[in-house]
């Protein structure tokens, strides 16, 4: 167990390091280079130049990275130019906010979609199988913005349960203190994920009904309830398992749009404001802060199935 742990460890810094990479090849490919897209066309030679020698942009290119990478890792993502304030001090104010987001949207996933497959599997080919299904791919193939728009009128601008907007004040205090503003955005979130992860779920439990071990504890006299949720949920939660690692980058995309349309102050509408502002310090910092996060949720679910399935140690 130790020994595959590390060896995933060891992927992933690679990743993260290839990730750096592309990043850092991205800002020089800038059009004028980073110095003209943080400074804006008008700005003069001299200026650009001052920029360059200020921020070492006149080195280099090898000299350049090493440099970037060792403040990436220190947490020193540069100076939003926009709002005046450093990208760390803004991630730090931001990301949590996303995280809860995220995270909230993900337990209704799991809540919702686990029974959901369950059960469309228990009765697959009958009349709620065919419903469930129709509806998973209106709501896998509807784009984040239709949902969240069509969640405004109707139950908040023609049934009026909910608030349009999500909580506006700053700390993560408010979130929960006036909770009612944040189901639409939660829900909104979560619709794309249920349709996926129900599907997943139905065909994972289709699966494994087949195997012999489900014969061999029917033959032995298990109630069907017994060899559904006692030997059957706990294989067919494996591919589950790895969906939700994957689900990351998946779900910051989804809330990117979704913290845009509900107006909620997370990285999403971060990025979403920084990238109509041409504020690439900002827009660089998210993406490095999501790459890692991507990566450290693809090897908890990495390792997480090593613990549950012993085949994946051998």
């Amino acid at each position: 167990m130790i020994g595959y742990i590390l060896r995933r460890l060891a992927q992933s810094i690679l990743v993260v390091l290839v990730v750096t990479i592309i990043v850092f090849i991205l800002l020089h490919q800038l059009p004028g280079g980073a110095a003209r897209a943080i400074l804006g066309p008008r700005a003069t030679a001299l200026q650009v130049a001052q920029f360059n020698a200020a921020n070492g942009y006149d080195q280099p290119l090898l000299v350049q990275y090493f440099r970037q990478l060792g403040e990436w890792f220190t947490g020193n993502f540069g100076f939003s130019i926009k709002l005046n304030q450093s990208v760390s001090s803004l991630l730090v104010q931001r990301l949590p906010k996303t995280i809860i987001l995220s995270l909230l949207s993900l337990i209704l996933t799991v809540i919702v979609a686990v029974p959901l497959g369950i059960y469309q599997a228990v009765r697959r080919n009958r009349s709620f199988d065919y419903i469930a299904t129709g509806f998973s791919f209106i709501f896998y193939a509807a784009p984040t913005f239709f949902i969240g728009i069509i969640m405004i009128e109707v139950f908040s601008q023609n049934l009026g349960w909910f608030p349009p907007e999500a909580p506006q004040s700053n700390g993560i205090g408010p979130i929960f203190e006036q909770f009612d503003a944040m189901v639409l955005p939660i829900v909104t979130l979560a619709l794309l994920s249920i349709a996926g992860f129900s599907r997943y779920m139905r065909s994972s439990v289709l699966d494994n009904i087949d195997q012999d071990y489900v014969r061999t504890a029917q033959a032995k006299g298990a109630s069907p309830r017994r060899v559904l949720y006692h030997h059957v949920l706990r294989n067919a939660l494996i591919p589950i398992i790895t969906l939700l690692g994957l689900s990351l980058p998946a779900l910051f995309a989804g809330a990117l749009v979704t913290e845009s349309i509900f107006n909620f102050p997370g990285m999403g509408l971060l990025f979403w404001q920084a990238a109509q502002s041409s504020d690439y310090p900002v827009e660089l910092g998210v993406v490095i802060i999501t790459a890692f996060a991507t990566v450290a949720g693809n090897l908890l679910a990495d390792v997480s199935l090593a613990v549950i399935d012993p085949r994946v140690k051998l």
